[in-house]
């Protein structure tokens, strides 16, 4: 697992098309969100690179549709993990340039993972269901 903030992270998996996108819209992003662009450039980076998700069901991916679970309130929500043009306020997609959708990509039902947000507060999600396609 890899460690940030003194936090174990999960493996995660990322398909080599959404890596190279979303590496690029970290690097673009920074001036505008700092912090959450650098959350999402290491999860890219630490992430181990597949050729098709679709092979593994299960796994959060852009386009995913997921239920999860905010451990420290116990609400659980159903979004979509867009892209930040594709993502509405009104609507039940979270883009994956908010911490929240950096934190889910790549992982996998059953995953936890604890991270900090820019306002300093710490959130911890587990993945219920993916669905994909």
């Amino acid at each position: 697992m890899a460690r940030y903030f003194n936090v174990d992270l999960p493996p995660i998996a990322i398909t080599r098309r959404d890596s190279e996108r979303l590496s690029r819209l970290a690097a673009a992003a920074t001036d505008s969100f700092p912090q959450t662009s650098e959350f999402l450039a290491r999860e890219v980076e630490r992430a181990h690179l597949i050729e098709d998700f679709e092979c593994l069901p299960g796994l959060v991916g852009m386009n995913s549709e997921i239920e999860y679970r905010d451990d420290i309130s116990g609400q659980v929500r159903r979004v979509k993990l867009v892209y930040p043009e594709e993502s509405a306020p009104d609507s039940a997609t979270v883009s994956v340039l908010t911490p929240v959708g950096a934190a889910l990509i790549g992982l996998s039902v059953s995953q936890s993972i604890e991270f900090q947000t820019p306002s300093g507060g710490w959130r911890s999600l587990t993945v219920l269901k993916v669905r994909n396609g």
